[in-house]
């Protein structure tokens, strides 16, 4: 065996001792990865807190709201009951954090025990936090309820809440989002006939690939209370009028609940914040091409690199 051809496979030995390692270290990555992601979609929510996984009692409303202004709040993956009659307008709200696809189902029950005349068409909105409706991307918005009819069932899947958009586009923004639900097509003899409703809500994270640069500088979220008009009083004045509001209101009950509603105006902010975590995927596969990278440019001086041989 000549001493080129020794040189030459001590050579390849020594190239191949960082490119195996590379290859163990992006391959440990990206077979990782994935296992990493679907473990934490499965987890429910509460578990890694000690917690049952049920949603709060006080996130479950069993009234709705007749409006904006009073629109009853449900949790950001939440459940609200309500009773109502045919020809009522049904509100809830609950919060959207920006990079999440938000879903909302509602099941009608109709309770009239076949007292209906004909056929009604019901729908399911879905508004922002300016009162925009925004368009179901999947679901059925718009039903037809026969007259004989138990139940119906309506849904509407939103798009992706984009963190940041142009004031004159339509995008949805995080913050509050409004349900509105109520029947649009029925036989005027049929209003008021009793029904039970079901709503629930439904987040998720969309991923990275969904990730948008900019970041909204606050929330879509309504707040109940007025602001207060500055009429140039005196300090001394404010304080003493503050104080007395104060001590007059101190057996008020809670201005942001009524009857059990807790309103719009209290909307919590998602357990990650509005404008989302900064853990992304973007970031395994961002350093997973890094490592191929390397690997590629190693392997390829490698293949080019001609070994000098001493003569």
């Amino acid at each position: 065996m000549s001493r080129h051809t020794t040189a030459r496979r001590a050579t390849a030995r020594r190239s191949a001792r960082p490119l195996t390692a590379l290859a163990l270290a992006a391959g440990l990555l990206l077979g990782t990865a994935p296992a990493v992601l679907a473990q934490d979609a499965e987890t429910p929510a509460g578990e890694e807190d000690g917690t049952d996984g049920d949603a709060d009692p006080a996130a479950e409303p069993t009234e709705a709201g007749t409006g904006f202004r009073d629109a009853a709040v449900l949790g950001e993956s939440g459940r609200g009951t309500a009773r109502a009659t045919v020809g009522e307008f049904l509100y809830w709200a609950f919060p959207v954090a920006a990079g999440h696809d938000a879903t909302v189902d509602a099941v009608i029950t109709f309770e009239d025990e076949g007292d209906r005349s004909g056929p009604s068409v019901w729908q399911i909105d879905v508004h922002d936090g300016l009162r925009r409706k925004q368009a179901c991307v999947g679901g059925d918005a718009t039903v037809e309820a026969a007259a004989d009819a138990s139940e119906v069932t309506l849904g509407c899947a939103l798009r992706t809440v984009r963190s940041w958009a142009e004031p004159w586009s339509g995008d949805p923004l995080p913050g509050a989002y409004y349900v509105r639900l109520t029947a649009v097509e029925l036989p005027e003899e049929d209003l008021g006939l009793p029904v039970s409703v079901v709503v629930r809500t439904t987040t998720e994270d969309a991923g990275g690939a969904h990730a948008r640069g900019g970041e909204l500088g606050a929330p879509l979220v309504p707040t109940p209370r007025a602001g207060s008009l500055d009429t140039g009083e005196s300090s001394a004045t404010t304080e003493e009028a503050e104080g007395e509001e104060a001590g007059s209101d101190a057996d008020a009950a809670d201005p942001t609940t009524d009857d059990g509603v807790r309103f719009a105006g209290v909307v919590a902010e998602p357990d990650g914040g509005w404008n989302g975590g900064w853990w992304s995927d973007r970031w395994l596969w961002t350093v997973g091409g890094g490592l191929l990278g390397a690997l590629a440019a190693l392997g390829g001086y490698a293949v080019v690199r001609h070994p000098r041989v001493r003569g």
